[in-house]
């Protein structure tokens, strides 16, 4: 598939762009399976199904259009985050667009990681507004602040601007005081490093696209415990959930023995244990090498 897209890149678009592509990216994302605690198109949380997943792609379309066309990328999210909302009824992909829409932004000029390193350290004040209003749409699990830093807590959405404003934040800044709590704010201030190395796994892969998904998928919870786990479960939760996909990943268990890995993905469900940043992380990846930016970095 990526090779047939790369061939329609290359010659007429046909109006395929990069919004179509990130909303490819999210329905590649939730179609990969099996990914261990996910939604997927075999497995349904209790209040969170496979079909709401679709329906936020859907969604997300407005806010995706904004940033293509250059508008500022706080409002492009939180446009793509109403949307969302307003078509799935609630969150399903509230970390993918963070990641999403500044790519989609900087693709514009190019899908080079300075290109997007540029367009977030470009980012202003009204961005990080924008940021904090996205949160009166939807709930979002996020961690505790700074002990200096409660008047910033996101959950209090639109209540924060006012402190943003008097410290003259923009979103990049905003974002840095997640790190190293939130790997979706991470990849803000590392230049998506891991979101690139996602697009690079998906492009070395063997086999279905599905299967390339949910392999890159394992690889990246064996590598960092997923910190969407940490902040619900705790840090011991998080590091049981890594060291078992890496023993997976270790023995080569997605070639090997599928059963395994079906096995983990249906027992994490199962304790309500949701790998989401990974997911997120995933996304991304899809989006850039669907987009045909660099993998060799």
């Amino acid at each position: 598939m990526f090779e047939r897209l790369d061939r329609a890149r290359e010659g007429a678009d046909g109006g395929f762009g990069p919004v179509d592509r990130a909303q490819l990216a999210l329905l590649l994302e939730v179609a990969g399976t099996p990914k261990p605690g996910n939604v997927d198109r075999s497995r349904d949380l209790a209040e969170l199904r496979f079909e709401h997943f679709l329906a936020g792609a859907v969604g997300v379309r407005a806010g995706l259009d904004r940033a293509a066309a250059g508008e500022p990328i706080g409002t492009s999210f939180e446009r793509a985050v109403a949307g969302m909302t307003r078509f799935a009824g609630r969150n399903t992909q509230f970390g993918s667009l963070l990641l999403l829409v500044p790519l989609v932004s900087a693709a514009r000029g190019g899908l080079d990681r300075s290109s997007v390193e540029r367009a977030v350290s470009e980012t202003t004040v009204d961005d990080a507004a924008a940021f904090y209003r996205a949160f009166e749409h939807v709930s979002v699990a996020v961690d505790e602040p700074p002990a200096d830093a409660a008047a910033l807590d996101a959950r209090r959405g639109a209540d924060a601007i006012p402190a943003v404003r008097d410290r003259g934040l923009d979103l990049r800044s905003v974002l840095e005081l997640g790190v190293p709590g939130d790997d979706v704010a991470r990849e803000w201030v590392t230049g998506f490093e891991r979101s690139y190395d996602a697009a690079r796994r998906l492009s070395v892969a063997d086999g279905p696209l599905q299967d390339r998904v949910a392999s890159v998928f394992l690889e990246l919870l064996a590598e960092r415990p997923d910190t969407l786990v940490s902040i619900r479960h705790g840090e011991s939760v998080a590091a049981e959930v890594r060291k078992r996909a890496r023993d997976l990943v270790e023995r080569g268990a997605f070639e090997r023995d599928r059963d395994a890995v079906e096995t983990f993905a249906t027992e994490l469900v199962e304790r309500g244990i949701n790998p989401g940043t990974t997911a997120d992380l995933t996304a991304a990846g899809l989006f850039i090498r669907l987009e045909g930016g660099p993998v060799d970095r």
